[in-house]
């Protein structure tokens, strides 16, 4: 994966982190809370933030100190 791909992958996890952030407060502002969905998408959420930490790193280069 190139540089260009990582960034544009990064984008698209950007977009998805922030739409479940959305769906999350919609969710839990809802009246009648589904505990199980909400954990699920807490859970896909993290999952994206690895990921996302995961490919920002690939972009720093390496420094030898």
């Amino acid at each position: 994966m190139d540089e260009s791909e990582i960034r544009r992958r990064l984008e698209l996890l950007r977009t998805e982190h922030r739409d479940l952030d959305a769906a999350i407060a919609a969710l839990l502002g809802a009246g009648s809370v589904d505990q199980l969905q909400a954990a699920r998408l807490k859970k896909r959420k993290l999952r994206l933030r690895d990921e996302i930490a995961m490919l920002e790193d690939r972009l720093i280069p390496d420094i030898i100190a």
